[in-house]
């Protein structure tokens, strides 16, 4: 059974930080490419960054490239999301997404609010 749980959600401050992690179970991590999507309000579910199965490639979207990064921990099945320069354009709900054998696995999602 795959699971991914997210966590490091919170209310934070314009300019502040957070560090999102996603802890999976049950996927062949080390073969497995993985993404952070972001749910905001009156908005479809938009591609934030992925990085590919051994950490050598990452995509972000363009409104988020330089402030967060992805990064994956092979040895804990775990990746995560700095995110720095926290505006609040990125408030939303984070969620974890991960694929094996042709099916896709969403995390519940983590909750981000940027607030003053």
């Amino acid at each position: 059974q795959v699971q991914l749980v997210e966590s490091g959600g919170g209310l934070v401050q314009p300019g502040g930080s957070l560090r999102l992690s996603c802890v999976t179970s049950g996927l062949t991590f080390s073969r497995s490419g993985l993404r952070w999507y972001r749910q905001t309000p009156g908005k479809e579910r938009e591609l934030v960054a992925g990085i590919s199965s051994v950490g050598e490639a990452t995509i972000y979207a363009d409104s988020v490239k330089g402030r967060f990064t992805i990064s994956r921990d092979n040895a804990k099945a775990t990746i995560y999301l700095q995110m720095n320069s926290l505006k609040f354009e990125d408030t939303g709900v984070y969620y974890c997404w991960g694929k094996q054998r042709g099916t896709e696995y969403w995390g519940q999602g983590t909750h981000v609010t940027i607030s003053s």
